[in-house]
């Protein structure tokens, strides 16, 4: 390619200087990312989700309890006992005792309960088989290191035994229980160098996309640790992080170095190579990035913090991966050369040529002889797929759905075994007596408690506990059924709706009702008020961005309903495997409700990640048809010289997040399995079959669009003809 062809935009004029000025550019990325880290590790703060939902009952509560309450120094972790003679029994009750005694020496801990004293027997289940003793903590979980917890662990371990079985649960020991980030990033990392073996069949071209993904994952996480003290990041952050980091990095890389090696097979220098591969394969992976940015920031509408701080940190990663495939990544480029394909392996040999030879020529033109069959097919498969998204139901998961390898979920299920299902989600009932006179206050609670015990579905109310002032005070309920059954959020409409209205009644007080199960339908509620904005948005966007790239209506209406296909699969598998429990055993956790914000943020995710492929695809099929005006040809020659790397981006993308499987973290879980899976069914389905058939379906009319349209439109390819020939546009 001539280089005034070359240079046309900004991003070539930038590659090519990149080339020119490799040395600044590499040693000023090595500088940045020092520097990131480096202040992160002195001024970045733990991740601490306070899960707040403005303008909802549960966050009225929550402010009433900061706001009229004690602050409380630390949280607590819960010591729990089981033995089948009883935890009173003259050979147990020493060994709790002794127990519990260990516990008060442990380092962090300032107190511990015991349910043998004054006023404990709440803390022995009925039938004397089950006990549990609080230990406080000085500090915060979120300030907590997990080593000063692990001695708490160690103790419980070593009780246990003969007659007598000890965990421990509580929020302090599920923080401690997260595992720390570095298994799954490597087992992901280690399987995407395979594959890029495969892919390359060279160890120069397979380490260039791994070590630019590595330095972007470092750079994107230094920069949420110092995000963290403005953001409420959840404490699984790094992990959804990393997860997407990796794989976007990764990939973006791998698009750009094929497109150079295809630049030096058609006999191109290094430089123009690069030039013609980062304004190509560079604009296309801009362009993805870009839309997966936008999604993930529109988060920020959605009204929930800590919601629209993980759309923030999944941008961040992006942006970062983008940045780096576009400047960073030509000046490795630059380094090697001609030897990209230096120690190349025997059994791998390297690009598709496109040729009618290759195996996906001839797939694509086998699709092309009986599109309405193979469409038909490919489309009832992901709709079959997509079934069980209809019967989704949205909660908080919580230690009784983690593995059963954790402390936390065994205490979770001796709780539930000794107190009912309920114990474990209580309600927590704050009321709010300032406008009430204070002679009444004291009866007005005690007709609380009395409505609240009689009514169906609670089986234990605490006495009230009112603040120093007296203007607030606190009850706890313990529901009949499980937090995630819908038994229990059917009890917390008819608490809000029904027995607390009617109880407060012309008292002058304001009842509401907090916890894990209310605040997961506040969330459900914010999200079913906003997700249409919210999906209209980005489905909008990505269709004007589409138009204006590929200068066409139909194409971009397709890549939008086949990108919701893709997602509509993976929300169907997500449900088979975490609701219905398929599989869920293999994963190491327990059936239940999906995470409520998680179809929001796959669709964010996977609506643009999808695009990789869409604008990879079509940008070299439309160069084909620019060249020849044959759309069948084009088709078959454009699968044909992408099919390659489209599955090996593909196929990194899927092992990295099925590698996140292996944390113990539920939400990474759902995470991973459903990523991998609109990966997968977008990459293969979609992108061999359904669009070589629709394509061949709709004929030259895949490139129709007006022509008055076209002229108000902006130009914008992803192509290396540009738009100086593009094909003309219709009246």
């Amino acid at each position: 390619m001539p280089a005034a062809m070359a240079d046309q935009g900004w991003l070539a004029r930038w590659a090519r200087r990149a080339v020119r000025h490799r040395w600044a550019v590499v040693v000023g990325w090595l500088a940045v990312l020092a520097a990131l880290i480096a202040v992160a590790l002195a001024a970045g703060a733990p991740f601490a989700s306070t899960f707040q939902l403005p303008g909802t009952e549960t966050q009225r509560a929550f402010t009433l309890l900061r706001e009229r309450f004690p602050q409380q120094a630390g949280d607590q972790a819960l010591i729990v006992f089981r033995a089948e003679t009883g935890v009173a029994s003259p050979e147990i009750r020493p060994r709790v005792e002794a127990v519990l005694e260990a516990a008060r020496t442990l380092p962090k801990v300032v107190a511990v309960g015991s349910p043998f004293e004054p006023g404990g027997q709440g803390a022995i289940s009925p039938d004397g088989h089950v006990a549990f003793a609080a230990v406080q903590y000085a500090e915060r979980a979120v300030d907590l290191d997990p080593a000063d917890v692990r001695p708490l662990l160690d103790l419980v371990e070593r009780a246990g035994g003969d007659g007598l079985t000890v965990e421990a649960g509580g929020n302090v020991v599920q923080r401690a229980e997260h595992a720390p980030p570095g298994v799954s990033e490597a087992i992901g990392l280690v399987a995407a160098v395979f594959i890029l073996l495969v892919a390359f069949g060279s160890v120069v071209a397979m380490g260039l996309p791994v070590a630019t993904a590595l330095v972007g994952l470092g750079a994107g996480i230094a920069l949420l640790g110092l995000a963290a003290n403005w953001l409420d990041l959840p404490v699984f952050t790094n992990s959804f992080a990393a997860m997407i980091g990796l794989g976007v990095g990764i990939d973006y890389a791998l698009f750009v170095v094929t497109r150079y090696r295809e630049g030096l097979a058609r006999g191109l220098n290094v430089e123009d190579s690069i030039v013609t591969a980062v304004s190509t394969a560079g604009r296309a992976v801009m362009f993805a990035g870009t839309v997966v940015v936008v999604s993930l920031l529109g988060l920020l509408a959605i009204g929930i913090p800590f919601v629209g701080a993980l759309g923030v940190a999944g941008a961040a990663v992006v942006a970062v991966a983008v940045v780096i495939a576009t400047t960073l990544l030509p000046a490795l480029l630059g380094f090697a050369g001609r030897a990209i394909d230096r120690w190349r392996l025997p059994l791998f040999h390297a690009t598709d040529t496109g040729d009618t030879r290759s195996v996906w020529y001839r797939l694509s033109r086998q699709i092309q002889r009986r599109p309405a069959w193979w469409g038909a097919g490919a489309l009832a498969l992901l709709l079959m797929l997509a079934v069980p998204v209809l019967h989704m139901r949205l909660g908080f998961s919580d230690a009784g759905n983690a593995s059963t390898r954790l402390h936390s979920r065994r205490a979770y299920d001796l709780l539930a075994q000794g107190f009912g299902p309920g114990f474990n989600g209580p309600l927590l009932i704050v009321t709010d007596m300032t406008s009430a006179p204070a002679e009444r206050r004291g009866p007005a609670l005690e007709a609380i408690r009395a409505a609240l015990s009689s009514w169906p579905g609670i089986v234990q109310v605490s006495r009230p506990v009112v603040n120093p002032t007296g203007d607030t005070a606190t009850l706890t309920a313990i529901p009949s059924s499980a937090p995630q059954d819908e038994a229990t959020q059917q009890l917390i409409h008819d608490l809000r709706r029904r027995v607390l209205p009617s109880a407060t009644a012309d008292t002058g007080m304001r009842a509401y009702v907090a916890g894990q199960t209310a605040a997961s339908i506040d969330i459900g509620d914010r999200l079913r008020e906003r997700m249409p904005l919210f999906f209209g948005a980005v489905l909008g966007l990505s269709f004007l961005l589409l138009v204006v790239v590929f200068r066409s209506i139909l194409v971009p209406l397709k890549a939008v309903a086949m990108n919701l296909l893709s997602i509509g699969a993976a929300y169907g598998v997500v449900v088979a495997v975490f609701q219905w429990g398929w599989g869920a055993g293999m994963l190491g956790v327990k059936p239940g409700v999906i995470e409520v914000f998680l179809p929001l943020m796959l669709f964010a995710v996977l609506f643009g990640l999808s695009m990789d492929y869409e604008v990879f695809l079509i940008s070299r099929i439309r160069e084909e048809y620019t060249r020849t005006r044959h759309n069948a040809a084009a088709v078959a020659h454009g699968l044909a010289v992408t099919a390659r790397v489209i599955t090996a981006a593909a196929s990194i993308m899927v092992v990295v997040f099925l590698s996140f499987v292996l944390t113990p973290e539920r939400v990474i879980k759902e995470f991973g399995i459903g990523l991998a899976t609109a990966v997968l069914v977008d990459a293969t389905v979609v992108r061999l079959v359904l669009v070589p058939a629709t394509m061949e379906l709709l004929g030259d009319a895949n490139w129709w669009l007006p022509r008055w349209l076209d002229r108000l439109l902006p130009r914008l390819s992803v192509d290396e003809h540009g738009l100086e020939h593009a094909p003309a546009a219709a009246d």
